[in-house]
């Protein structure tokens, strides 16, 4: 609908829906990219296996989270943290680190996943942080337009 001249109220603001999609689904692409390659490197050093998982004769790697589950927890948290505050996001970040470690144990008692005797659960901690500060800042990256560099903006 186009604004009457004649009003006094004040345009609405045009929404950037296919902008915010797309920085949405480019996102999420990277960070099922990037976990899936983190996978098959920890995988391949022995660091960890995933003895349940689908086309175990073609994939060494659960192929199913990397395409379903990592996309879709991607995209959650991508939706909370554009909706909180610079203290909130590293609070939820922080959160989020520390139960990869438990949600990895939980997995090994369920036969899903393994690691190895020279695996420290402190590595998923910060690797689990530093995964999710990368997205967070590949995201405000997609959606900067002209705008400055996004650790400017954590």
């Amino acid at each position: 609908m186009k604004h009457s001249r004649n009003s006094s109220l004040s345009p609405l603001p045009r929404k950037r829906f296919l902008d915010n999609t797309l920085s949405y689904f480019s996102t999420i692409l990277i960070a099922s990219l990037l976990g899936t390659y983190l996978d098959l490197y920890f995988v391949g050093k022995n660091m960890y296996e995933f003895p349940i998982r689908p086309f175990s004769t073609i994939f060494s790697i659960n192929i199913a989270f990397t395409m379903v589950g990592l996309p879709l927890l991607t995209w959650m948290f991508l939706f909370l943290m554009n909706r909180l505050n610079r203290w909130k996001r590293l609070v939820l970040i922080f959160t989020l680190s520390i139960m990869g470690p438990a949600i990895e144990k939980m997995s090994e008692e369920g036969g899903f996943f393994f690691h190895s005797e020279k695996w420290s659960h402190s590595y998923s901690f910060f690797g689990y942080f530093l995964f999710l500060i990368i997205i967070w800042f590949v995201f405000k990256w997609c959606n900067r337009g002209n705008k400055e560099p996004p650790f400017y903006h954590f």
